[in-house]
């Protein structure tokens, strides 16, 4: 991939924060039921600042995000359109889950997360 990964510094304390604050109950449910490397053999970030944007989940070495969708999202479509669109460009893939979707089947989101890495690691 990239060799900084589009990493911007400049949002590295706002990510922290992200991190420790505002962590929704879907991304601490992924994170400890689905994304430990123990799990899915890759090493996942959690809150990564790429380009001008922080993502919720960032396998570094297949350039895959993972972003959780919740409530703040409804009104944010075409927001959402468009950094999905500038990250794609940048070269990573991106897959997105609604919270619910998360809490509610999250057996189906592993297999799609799963299949997302598959995909990758033989590119």
């Amino acid at each position: 991939m990239h060799s900084n990964n589009h990493y911007n510094k400049n949002l590295k304390e706002f990510a922290r924060e992200l991190r420790t604050e505002s962590v929704s109950k879907a991304e601490k449910f992924l994170w400890k039921a689905v994304l430990s490397r123990k799990q899915t053999g890759e090493r996942f970030l959690r809150q990564r600042p790429i380009d001008k944007f922080i993502v919720d989940f960032f396998a570094l070495d297949l350039g895959l995000i993972i972003e959780i969708d919740g409530s703040s999202h409804s009104n944010k479509g075409e927001y959402d359109f468009y950094r999905q669109q500038k990250l794609e460009s940048l070269g990573y893939m991106m897959t997105r889950f609604s919270e619910g979707e998360v809490i509610q089947n999250v057996g189906s989101v592993k297999e799609r997360i799963d299949y997302a890495i598959v995909c990758l690691r033989n590119v």
